[in-house]
C-alpha cells in the first residue's frame, strides 16, 4: 500500500509540473527570443532622404513616439526655380519613419503656426479610418495625438489627407514609414531612401523664378517635373547615394505620384531581390525594372560589382531626360574586367557595303558639308552649323543650348566651352567621359565622339560660339584637322 501511495504522489507531482510548464508557455508564448509584451518607451529616429534609420535590434515591441511637424517652406525645385513646398519636417520628401512589427506608435502631428492651412496625415500602415487622417486634422499652431499598433510589416507611404487632398500631396506632403518585420531582413551594407514625385507648375520646365501650382496641368496628368527626393538633382552630385565594389544595397523606394506609375530602373544594375509593393516576401529575383504605382512602394536589393557612376531613372525615359527623374549611384573600388571590360576598341565603320568605304574626310563622302549648301561667308557657316546642330546636338543640349539640368551641361554662356576652343574640338572628335564643371555646376555623363567631317565640326562649333550668348569665336576646318591628327589632346 505504501508503494502505491508513493507512485500516486510521483504521478501527481509530474502532472503538476507538466501543467505548470504548459501554463508558462501559454502565458509567455512559445518563442524564447521574441516577446509580444510592450516593453519601454522610445522616440523614433527620423531621417531625411536618402538616409534610413538604423535597423531595430530589440527583441520586443515598444511604445514608439513619433513627432512630425508640418511646415511650409520656399525651396529649390531646380536650378533657379523656386517653389512653395508644403512639407512634413521641412523637406521633401518627409522624414523616413522606422518602427517594428507589434510596436504601439504614439503619433504627434504638429502644425507650425507659420502654416496657412490645416494639415493631417494618412499613414498607409495604419489599420483604421483614413489611416489616421480623421484623428490628426490639425489647424496651424496646434498639435494632434493618436496611437496605432504596427500590425502589418512592410514599406508604406504616408501623406497629408486634408482637403483638397491632391493639392496637399502635389505640394510635397509625403514620405515613407517602414514597419520592420519581427525577424527583420538579412543584413546589407547600405540602406537608402528614394521617393519619386511630380510637380505641376504654371511655368515650363526650367523656367526661372518662383513657380505656382497649376491645377490645369495636374488634372491633365501632365507634370512639369518628375523628380527623385524632391527636386531636380535631389539624388545627384552631393546628394548621390554611394557604395564600394562588392557591397550590398537595399533601397526603400516610394512613388507618391500623385498621378504617374514609376518604372524604376538603375542603368547597369540588375536587382537581385525585389519585394514588390513594399511587402515582406521576395516576389522576384534578377529584375531589370520595377513598376511602382502611385501611392505604392517597393524594396530592392543588389550587389554592386564594378566601379562607376550608375544612372538612377524612371525608365519612362522622357521623364528622366526632360523632366528631371534622374539620380546617381556612385561606386568606388577595384575594377573587374571579367565582369565588365569597358571599351576595348573604337573603330570607324562605314556600313556593310564594301564599295561605300571611303575616307571620312574625302570629298566623295556621301554626307554633304554645310558650306556646299550655304556658302562660305560667316553667316553661311553659322547657318550651316545651325542645320547640323538641329539634327545632331539638340536632343542632349536642347534647341536653346541650355542642356538638361544635372544631366547634360549647357552650351549657352558656357565658361567651359568658351575657355578652350581646342578642347571643344577635341571633345567633339574624341568624346568625353566623366566629371565636368560648367558654370559652377557639376555634370557626370558621356559625350560620344561624333562621326562628322572637319568641315561639319568647324561649322557646328562656329554656330555654337556665335549663339546662346557665347564668345563669337570662329573655328576653321584646318584647326579641326590639326586637332584630329594630334596624338594628345587635353580634354580636361
Amino acid at each position: 500500500m505504501k508503494s502505491l501511495k508513493n507512485k500516486n504522489i510521483v504521478a501527481g507531482l509530474s502532472l503538476t509540473v507538466f501543467l505548470l510548464v504548459i501554463t508558462v508557455l501559454f502565458v509567455f508564448g512559445f518563442n524564447e527570443t521574441e516577446s509580444n509584451q510592450i516593453e519601454g518607451t522610445e522616440y523614433a529616429q527620423l531621417t531625411y532622404a536618402p538616409e534610413v534609420p538604423q535597423p531595430i535590434t530589440r527583441d520586443h515591441p515598444s511604445k514608439v513616439i513619433v513627432n512630425l511637424e508640418t511646415i511650409q517652406v520656399t525651396g529649390n525645385l531646380a536650378d533657379g526655380v523656386k517653389y512653395n513646398f508644403w512639407t512634413f519636417g521641412g523637406k521633401v520628401p518627409g522624414e523616413f519613419i522606422r518602427v517594428k512589427e507589434g510596436d504601439i506608435v504614439e503619433f504627434h502631428l504638429e502644425n507650425s503656426p507659420l502654416c496657412s492651412v490645416p494639415h493631417s496625415i494618412d499613414l498607409h500602415a495604419v489599420s483604421g479610418p483614413g489611416g489616421g487622417a480623421s484623428a490628426s486634422q490639425t489647424v496651424p499652431g496646434h498639435a494632434s495625438v493618436f496611437s496605432f499598433k504596427a500590425v502589418n510589416p512592410g514599406l508604406y507611404i504616408y501623406h497629408c489627407a486634408t482637403q483638397p487632398v491632391p493639392m496637399h500631396i502635389a505640394n510635397g506632403m509625403y514620405g515613407l514609414i517602414y514597419v520592420q518585420p519581427k525577424d527583420g531582413l538579412s543584413p546589407v551594407d547600405h540602406e537608402y531612401y528614394i521617393m519619386q514625385s511630380e510637380f505641376y507648375t504654371s511655368g515650363s520646365f526650367g523656367e526661372q523664378g518662383l513657380q505656382q501650382f497649376s491645377l490645369e496641368k495636374a488634372l491633365k496628368e501632365d507634370p512639369t517635373y518628375v523628380v527623385f527626393n524632391g527636386s531636380v538633382g535631389g539624388l545627384s552630385n552631393d546628394n548621390a547615394i554611394r557604395a564600394n565594389v562588392g557591397e550590398t544595397i537595399r533601397l526603400f523606394v516610394g512613388n507618391i505620384g500623385p498621378n504617374l506609375t514609376s518604372s524604376f530602373h538603375i542603368i547597369g544594375v540588375v536587382f537581385d531581390k525585389v519585394y514588390l509593393f513594399g511587402g515582406t516576401n521576395v516576389t522576384q529575383q534578377n529584375v531589370q525594372t520595377v513598376s511602382i504605382p502611385a501611392g505604392g512602394a517597393a524594396i530592392v536589393e543588389f550587389k554592386v560589382k564594378v566601379p562607376g557612376t550608375y544612372a538612377i531613372v524612371d525608365h519612362s525615359i522622357f521623364r528622366a531626360f526632360n523632366k528631371g527623374a534622374a539620380g546617381s549611384l556612385v561606386v568606388t573600388g577595384e575594377n573587374d574586367k571579367e565582369i565588365f571590360s569597358g571599351k576595348q576598341a573604337d573603330e570607324l565603320f562605314y556600313g556593310t557595303d564594301l564599295d561605300k568605304k571611303q575616307d571620312i574626310n574625302s570629298s566623295s563622302k556621301p554626307t554633304t558639308s554645310g558650306n556646299e549648301l550655304f556658302g562660305n561667308s560667316i553667316e553661311d557657316i553659322v547657318a550651316a552649323g545651325k542645320n547640323i546642330f538641329s539634327t545632331v546636338c539638340f536632343a542632349c543640349h536642347q534647341p536653346d543650348g541650355k542642356g538638361i539640368p544635372n544631366v547634360f551641361p549647357p552650351l549657352a554662356g558656357s565658361d567651359f566651352l568658351n575657355a578652350n576652343k581646342e578642347r571643344a574640338m577635341g571633345i567633339v572628335l574624341h568624346g568625353k567621359t566623366g566629371l565636368v564643371t560648367v558654370n559652377g555646376k557639376q555634370f557626370n555623363n558621356i559625350m560620344p565622339p561624333q562621326n562628322l567631317t572637319d568641315d561639319q565640326i568647324a561649322e557646328v562649333l562656329t554656330y555654337v560660339y556665335h549663339s546662346f550668348g557665347n564668345s563669337g569665336k570662329t573655328v576653321t576646318k584646318e584647326e579641326v584637322n590639326k586637332v584630329r591628327n594630334e596624338k594628345q589632346v587635353s580634354l580636361k
